[in-house]
């Protein structure tokens, strides 16, 4: 049942295209293994073996911790409507500081200039294997939209509260791992 492919094809790239949700998996030595649930709605395709999305303020920065340290990153999605399917990407990651010019020339190229208010900055995995499997076990589920808590949260903290709450949440994992991330 399970497929190993190694990069994207047309249809697997639409089938992410049509997903709602991604999951992110990350971890260190020593450290806990972090996976994170995010909405496609700022996921990119770069090409069949790379992609990227614009990460928003989180209670914590674990996945940059991670990738600082380690480097290995998972991307899951799996259809929760329709054809039952899960498709993982398994490659490397790293952050793309916000404020550098890669940052500048994604968020031009990618999300046409749009920096939601807590844009954080862009995480990237570069993969050498996708893989395939049945998602039978997955339940079907309805999709009712996307939540406005963060642009409600982000709004009420503004900039400076923003930047104090990442310098008070974000600067190292709950394992104490620094995230390389600068305010």
């Amino acid at each position: 049942m399970a497929k190993d492919y190694p990069a994207l094809n047309e249809r697997l790239t639409r089938f992410i295209g049509e997903q709602h949700i991604f999951f992110t998996a990350t971890s260190a030595a020593g450290a806990r293994i972090n996976l994170s649930p995010r909405s496609t709605d700022l996921f990119r395709v770069l090409n069949d073996n790379a992609a990227c999305y614009l990460d928003r303020t989180g209670s914590g920065n674990e996945t940059a911790a991670h990738l600082k340290a380690d480097g290995r990153m998972t991307i899951m999605f799996c259809a929760v409507a329709g054809p039952p399917l899960i498709l993982r990407l398994y490659g490397q990651g790293r952050v793309i500081a916000r404020g550098s010019d890669e940052y500048a020339s994604l968020l031009s190229v990618e999300f046409d200039d749009t920096e939601p208010l807590g844009a954080r900055q862009i995480t990237r995995i570069d993969f050498d294997l996708v893989k395939t499997s049945c998602g039978y076990g997955v339940p079907l589920m309805g999709y009712d939209g996307e939540r406005d808590q963060m642009d409600r949260w982000a709004e009420a903290k503004g900039p400076e509260g923003i930047r104090d709450y990442w310098a008070d949440k974000n600067m190292v994992s709950q394992d104490g791992l620094p995230t390389g991330f600068k305010p």
